[in-house]
């Protein structure tokens, strides 16, 4: 069992939240629980688990209270610039939006950082020539372009 859950705030109607994310996780997203919670001060709440890549969050609708801020945000490890280009395309349209360096907000306002696995390889790698090439190329661009992530080699 995951010991730790996070647990994400909309403001209102988890089932087009949850149909949102279907339509761009597709089979890497299951429902375990959705449903309403008693009616509270600020009115009928509800609340849904969800499976996402195997991790669970739970996702409570609430009310506008609370905002989702880039102070969090959740990272997909993409294989290649197609998935990077997918994923960056899904979550930016219908109201998402670009940021700096792999970052983009969804139509809820949820931060993603949609991060090729070569860009981490890079940015971590024991040659501070690749790694500082790569993180001053990360650092101009929005969506991630893979081959711009390694200098080209001159013969």
């Amino acid at each position: 069992m995951q010991k730790i859950t996070p647990c994400l705030w909309f403001e209102k109607d988890l089932p087009n939240v949850i149909e949102y994310y279907k339509g761009i996780f597709k089979d890497n997203i299951q429902v375990v629980y959705l449903g309403d919670l008693e009616t509270g001060p600020g009115g009928a709440y509800q609340f849904a688990t969800i499976e996402l890549f195997g991790t669970k969050y739970d996702l409570l609708a609430a009310g506008p209270m609370f905002k989702f801020t880039e102070a969090v945000s959740l990272t997909i490890s993409t294989e290649d610039q197609e998935e990077t280009d997918y994923y960056w395309n899904a979550l930016t349209a219908n109201g998402g939006a670009e940021s700096q360096c792999g970052w983009c907000k969804d139509a809820y306002g949820l931060s993603w950082q949609v991060e090729p696995k070569l860009l981490r390889e890079l940015s971590t790698s024991a040659d501070a020539d690749k790694r500082g090439y790569a993180m001053q190329a990360m650092f101009v661009m929005k969506k991630i372009i893979v081959k711009d992530l390694v200098r080209e080699s001159v013969s």
